[in-house]
């Protein structure tokens, strides 16, 4: 098994706004980027009584976002995620060279 840092968070934090979690439950959303670890492979949870399965954590560079990433994230494009990451974050700069943990997952049932 891989190792994987401690978790900064429980995975059940992993998702939690509204629309987000209506994104993933109709499989628009299929990743969650955060600055630590929600989740480890293999790990489940639950948004609004349907079970998911995280299939991979990964770090990433912001830099290295594209718009398939932004899509995954379940918004149109790189642009306007990053937008909505920085209005929700007073003072965060969209710094290209920091890392974030990549959270994929998918429902149970399609994993």
């Amino acid at each position: 098994m891989e190792m994987y840092p401690k978790k900064t968070c429980s995975i059940d934090r992993l998702v939690t706004h509204p629309k987000l979690v209506e994104a993933a439950k109709t499989g628009i959303k299929t990743q969650q980027r955060r600055d630590g670890v929600y989740g480890w492979p293999g790990e489940t949870f639950t948004l609004d009584g349907r079970e998911f399965v995280m299939t991979d954590l990964v770090r990433q560079r912001l830099g290295d976002l594209t718009d398939r990433d932004a899509r995954a994230e379940g918004f149109p494009d790189l642009e306007t995620y990053k937008g909505l990451l920085i209005r929700m974050h007073p003072g965060m700069e969209w710094n290209p060279d920091s890392l974030i943990w990549v959270h994929s997952f998918a429902a149970l049932a399609d994993a």
